[in-house]
């Protein structure tokens, strides 16, 4: 018989897998603003619980993608009303046919702040964070170099977390979880260049290294480089009105009425 201990991992990862499929049919369109989500539908179509379903709804509601009715119950609410810096809503759109909008949402947002987390950077981290810094440019330097490119993704994302948090401005390192998304979206969706060229890389060390000697403008202009890097590597996807990027399977959903 399974104890109450073996059964709440498979319990966790059952609201997590009905919560994604849910959300992202919502994030995909699948399932349309003012649908309704019946309760008995969702049990029937999981085969789970009513307490799970009902934790399930709470979440999507407490991300602005569903909302409770008078008279018409648990409905889909549009976009906008949707948590847009939440890293779940921003995985579920990356995962639809809205994934080049959201991406190229991404991309300017990291081009409208990163330049100044990396000037603010400059001016005010420690000689710890800064050191940090520098190690991690190191090694991405280490990794891209020789194709270990999971590592090096790892590492990307560990650089700009560690810019982000080192700028002094706590708003700027809550957007440590959208940079995480979208670099790593990159990666999912197949959005990487096949070979890390070293202009990249070395694009990396000149932000570390004006960071490390307090030039903030010299760590402005460097990552601004980088950003619109990024930007141009990424930019025919949203040129081209039918971009090949990989399609996510669908996830059949109950009928919506």
């Amino acid at each position: 018989m399974t104890n109450a201990l073996e059964a709440a991992p498979a319990a966790s990862r059952r609201h997590a897998e009905v919560l994604d499929a849910v959300g992202a049919a919502i994030c995909s369109g699948e399932l349309a603003p003012q649908s309704a989500l019946l309760s008995d539908e969702l049990e029937a179509r999981f085969d789970v619980s009513r307490t799970l379903v009902r934790e399930v709804l709470r979440v999507l509601s407490s991300l602005g993608l569903i909302a409770s009715r008078r008279r018409t119950g648990t409905v889909v609410l549009p976009e906008s009303e949707w948590d847009a810096f939440s890293p779940q809503v921003i995985r579920w759109k990356l995962a639809s046919p809205h994934r080049v909008a959201q991406l190229q949402e991404l991309t300017e947002l990291r081009r409208a702040v990163e330049p100044l987390a990396a000037q603010l950077a400059a001016e005010r981290a420690g000689n710890e964070a800064r050191a940090e810094i520098v190690r991690l440019s190191a090694a991405m330097w280490a990794a891209g170099t020789t194709e270990r490119t999971d590592e090096f993704v790892e590492l990307d994302i560990a650089f700009h977390h560690a810019i982000l948090a080192s700028s002094g401005n706590g708003m700027f390192g809550k957007l440590n979880r959208v940079t995480e998304e979208v670099l790593a979206g990159r990666v999912h969706h197949g959005l990487m260049p096949p070979h890390l060229d070293r202009t990249a890389l070395q694009g990396h060390l000149e932000v570390a290294t004006a960071i490390q000697r307090g030039d903030g403008q010299g760590a402005r202009a460097a990552m601004e480089r980088l950003v619109v890097r990024s930007v141009d590597e990424m930019s025919h996807l949203w040129a081209d009105p039918a971009p090949a990027i990989p399609a996510q399977p669908r996830r059949n959903m109950p009928e919506v009425r």
